[in-house]
């Protein structure tokens, strides 16, 4: 099943298995704390600009997509603290925001919609006395599962533009690779099987490409894209605090 980051062990939806299935709400965002990149949908790239640098990640350029760089080392997140919390004021990607719930593709051939719904059985918010029904007493979808299934068809929208956007910039070739290297106490962090956007190649674009991009929002996400850039700094500060917090912490 794609993108099941964060999901321990997720399962269909099932009207019978979940009837009296409830969601608490739950005070905490830990189960992001190892996820030091996310995806990230186009729409999100103007909020997302503001706190985070947005780079597109893949072992290829072919499967390279959109994503949210939330920390600079393996397995972790700078913006969710000790306490669980992601950091206040901070955007948090829809990817994260849509957890414990996931639309999966159907294997080929099954029947129904091309999607269904799969949840995270080891989320901590679910019981069967605390919170939100999912499930009316006459087997309807609850407010609480209309709600987050609404939300998953929209961020599917979403993914599908966000696909047409990449096509277009494989298209006209507009991505490059890009090694990202911190100097740290003469130790060097790499990040690598990134690529950003070429602006010469942009700026280079006829007339009819640039309008078409134009018109249909692409030039606002790719501005979006390269004015994040300048966010990384802003990691590795946010790197260092926890660093020096880690050393205190081992010291006392």
């Amino acid at each position: 099943m794609a993108e099941v980051l964060f999901y321990e062990r997720p399962v269909p939806l099932n009207r019978t298995a979940h009837r009296d299935l409830r969601l608490k709400a739950v005070n905490n965002i830990r189960f992001a704390a190892a996820a030091h990149s996310v995806p990230l949908t186009g729409v999100e790239f103007a909020p997302a600009a503001r706190d985070f640098p947005i780079l597109f990640a893949g072992n290829t350029m072919e499967e390279a997509g959109p994503m949210a760089l939330l920390g600079l080392r393996q397995g972790e997140n700078l913006l969710v603290g000790d306490n669980g919390f992601w950091e206040q004021g901070i955007y948090v990607p829809a990817f994260v925001r849509r957890y414990p719930f996931v639309l999966a593709e159907k294997p080929a051939g099954t029947e129904g919609d091309d999607f269904t719904v799969f949840l995270d059985e080891a989320y901590e918010g679910f019981n069967d006395s605390e919170g939100e029904r999912l499930f009316n007493e006459d087997g309807t979808d609850a407010p609480a599962l209309t709600n987050a299934v609404k939300f998953l068809g929209e961020f599917q929208d979403h993914v599908a533009r966000t696909q047409w956007f990449m096509g277009k910039l494989r298209e006209h070739d507009l991505l490059e690779p890009r090694t990202i290297t911190l100097q740290k106490e003469g130790k060097g962090i790499n990040l690598n099987g990134l690529f950003v956007i070429n602006e010469e190649k942009l700026r280079s674009l006829d007339e009819k490409t640039a309008h078409e991009f134009l018109r249909e929002g692409a030039l606002g996400w790719i501005y979006a894209h390269l004015v994040s850039l300048a966010n990384i700094d802003r990691m590795a500060a946010r790197l260092d605090a926890r660093e020096r917090l880690e050393e205190t912490t081992a010291k006392a």
